[in-house]
């Protein structure tokens, strides 16, 4: 994920202005949405915006373009993670574990 910086706002700026004649660009406008989209994804953004000036005559927001990356998914690292503490596990305690499991389901199934 890349987040935003004030040049890729720079650069967003352009692409808006470009589209937008009458869209205000300065200097304490940039300093604003690089500090509220600091933590947008770059791509993201982009992409709504290209699609945001096809539907739309207005300028847009922050608003309507702010765009996050999904959070990340830990499962992977925790199955990893569960895996390798399982690897410690003595094989008498596997073996006690599983005969008692056993125990458990036919006593379950009677």
């Amino acid at each position: 994920m890349i987040t935003l910086n004030r040049e890729q706002v720079i650069e967003l700026f352009k692409f808006l202005k470009s589209v937008y004649p009458t869209f205000e660009v300065s200097s304490k406008k940039v300093d604003v949405w690089t500090k509220v989209m600091s933590n947008m994804d770059y791509d993201r953004v982009i992409k709504k915006a290209e699609g945001y000036v096809v539907e739309n005559k207005y300028p847009p927001t922050i608003a309507d373009l702010a765009a996050y990356a999904p959070p990340k998914n830990e499962t992977l690292k925790k199955m990893e993670r569960w895996e390798h503490e399982a690897e410690q596990v003595p094989d008498h305690v596997k073996k006690q574990f599983r005969d008692k499991l056993k125990q458990l389901i036919q006593e379950k199934s009677q």
